[in-house]
């Protein structure tokens, strides 16, 4: 059975940091592209950062560039996103995910509800 659990969430105050985490068992992280999105409230699900595809491209959107950063440890099978300079907007829950098969994180941002599995999602809440 496939579980990924995230972690690190939390209330931060506005250009505050947090390091969020997804370990996962029943499958191993390096086989499959893996993504962040998050889910705000009234808001359309975005997509965040994407790793491991088959275009080996790593994916970040616009609105995060430069701020957050996705890395992985495989002998944990884990996958972080660092978050720095918060800002009220990141307010969401935040799901990491798998895809199997063939998959191009280039086209993250229009794809990333395709997942096989997702976590349970960890809330953000960045005050100002």
């Amino acid at each position: 059975e496939v579980q990924l659990v995230e972690s690190g969430g939390g209330l931060v105050q506005a250009g505050g940091s947090l390091r969020l985490s997804c370990e996962a068992s029943g499958l191993t992280f390096d086989e499959y592209a893996i993504g962040w999105f998050r889910q705000a409230p009234g808001k359309e699900r975005e997509g965040v950062s994407c790793f491991g595809g088959s275009d080996g491209s790593t994916y970040y959107a616009d609105s995060v560039k430069g701020r957050f950063t996705m890395f992985s440890e495989n002998s944990k099978n884990t996958v972080y996103l660092q978050m720095n300079s918060l800002k009220p907007e990141d307010t969401a829950d935040y799901y990491c995910a798998v895809y199997v098969g063939a998959f191009y994180c280039s086209n993250y941002g229009s794809y990333s509800d395709t997942y096989d599995y997702r976590g349970q999602g960890t809330q953000v809440t960045v005050s100002s």
